[in-house]
């Protein structure tokens, strides 16, 4: 019985894998951050872009506004 607990307390076969997988996890949580960052900052240029168009006349648009 002590032997066994004293090669599994020893064995580091499986801690790559748990490396691995956290490190995994942190860029997947990363990207997810990043996409909502995105979608943020696109939707607000897209209300401003559609409130610039909605005050101009067809033919029109200017760059001083």
């Amino acid at each position: 019985m002590f032997a066994a607990f004293r090669t599994f307390k020893t064995d580091e076969t499986g801690a790559v894998t748990v490396d691995w997988v956290v490190l995994t996890a942190a860029v997947v949580g990363l990207a997810a951050v990043m996409v909502i960052q995105l979608q943020a900052g696109s939707a607000g240029l897209t209300e401003n872009t559609q409130s610039f168009l909605g005050r101009q006349e067809a033919g029109q648009i200017s760059a001083s506004d």
